[in-house]
């Protein structure tokens, strides 16, 4: 991700490394790159499920003195709400800069549309399998979200199912098209080989 583009990279969360991607994402929104990541609530923690439960825990009990609603600490709950935060941290949000490299950055739990329909990338800096060391444990944020209160697993996995089998519709049409093309163009090949002859020194 190191080359700077107009449009947005969509990146596809699943099997990232919360921190690893975080940093990425931090350094990348900062330099000016729209960046746009999908499926939050696979991203990888590293460290079994029980032991980042008791952290996010004893997270949750960290309070403000003087009414907690109104000044925070605010704990998010959401996978996508917690890489934000994560990037948060590493970026100078309170300044203009900071601010606005913030709003480049957007993030959403499964893969709404226009992103289903576009082409996703993979940082292999923050891949766990590259990353992680095999046999060491981790968690995904679905689990651990779903575990302090966030109440929309069931509704993500439900329309994540419907996503997939549009998904699979339109590349079964997709294939079948493309071979239905090149069967068009090899029986016209025959027909049209005196023309192509002719056209061929034109570089046509």
């Amino acid at each position: 991700m190191s080359l700077q583009q107009n449009k947005p990279y969509v990146v596809d969360g699943k099997g990232h490394l919360l921190g690893r991607l975080a940093s990425i994402l931090a350094k990348q929104i900062l330099s000016g790159q729209a960046v746009t990541v999908v499926r939050c609530e696979h991203i990888n923690v590293s460290g079994s499920f029980f032991r980042n439960k008791l952290k996010y825990h004893a997270y949750l009990h960290k309070r403000h003195l003087v009414k907690p609603s109104k000044s925070g600490p605010f704990h998010e709950r959401a996978p996508s709400r917690i890489l934000y935060k994560s990037v948060r941290g590493m970026v100078p949000h309170k300044t203009a800069r900071g601010a606005a490299a913030l709003e480049r950055l957007k993030l959403y739990e499964g893969v709404p549309p226009p992103f289903d329909r576009q082409k996703k990338v993979v940082i292999p800096q923050a891949l766990r399998v590259l990353r992680l060391k095999p046999g060491r444990k981790y968690a995904t944020l679905k689990r651990v979200s779903s575990e302090v209160g966030w109440k929309y697993e069931e509704v993500v996995d439900k329309l994540e199912e419907k996503r997939k089998v549009k998904q699979q519709a339109y590349q079964e049409r997709k294939v079948a098209a493309t071979k239905k093309r090149a069967a068009a163009i090899s029986s016209a090949s025959n027909e049209l080989k005196d023309v192509n002859s002719k056209l061929e020194p034109y570089g046509l």
